[in-house]
């Protein structure tokens, strides 16, 4: 008998806990999930076994690192010192073995703002552009979507006010049905069209180069 594709695979990372979307527990109980360092245990803590552990695991202690490799089948520790942070090697990990699910990245926030910069500007590495589309990061105040040039439609989270577009390199961005309007606006420098609103329950935006950045959010 073929394989069934898994359509979604969470992966946690060891931010805080207050910074979790709410809920995240039901969410992460629904399917297989990947361990990012100190999220490991927060996985476990929940009862929920990862189908594998991505880190360094620099973040924990010796005994909590033991833990992790008599529970969890698969785990790869890393060299702390390395071109790839602990997310970017789960995602790609995620990518490979799992070529067909949405990735759903949390505990990616809180703390560090450096950190926080990297998690959010890792869809522009080469290494992960085979995922990057398929990439959702949701906490508790916000949802972050990338995608590539063309005409595309995004829906309303329960919840969400906010609509911000975040583009990085050079384009020509239209939002057509926003809030706030744009039609073919030239993008020149790094810009974020952030406080933007939706009209309705969906949204649509054109821009034809680069990689744009949507974040759905509430205060």
């Amino acid at each position: 008998m073929a394989t069934q594709p898994i359509p979604r695979v969470n992966l946690l990372a060891g931010g805080p806990a207050t910074e979790w979307p709410p809920a995240l527990q039901a969410e992460l109980s629904q399917a297989p999930c990947v361990g990012i360092d100190r999220g490991t245990l927060h996985l476990l803590d929940l009862g929920i076994t990862p189908v594998a552990a991505i880190g360094d695991f620099d973040s924990i202690t010796a005994t909590e690192l033991a833990t992790v490799q008599t529970q969890v089948d698969v785990v790869h520790q890393s060299s702390p010192i390395k071109d790839q942070t602990d997310t970017e090697l789960a995602l790609q990990f995620a990518g490979e073995q799992f070529p067909a699910a949405q990735l759903y990245l949390y505990g990616f926030s809180g703390g560090r703002l450096d950190q926080l910069l990297t998690n959010l500007l890792m869809g522009y590495r080469p290494f992960l552009q085979g995922v990057v589309e398929r990439l959702t990061l949701q906490d508790a105040q916000n949802w972050v979507r990338f995608f590539r040039p063309g005409t595309h439609q995004v829906t309303c989270q329960v919840g969400m006010k906010y609509l911000d577009f975040v583009a990085l390199e050079p384009t020509t961005l239209t939002l057509p049905d926003e809030k706030y309007q744009l039609d073919r606006f030239a993008v020149t420098r790094p810009t974020s069209f952030s406080s933007n609103e939706f009209m309705g329950q969906t949204a649509h935006f054109n821009f034809d180069r680069g990689l744009l950045m949507v974040i759905q959010s509430h205060d």
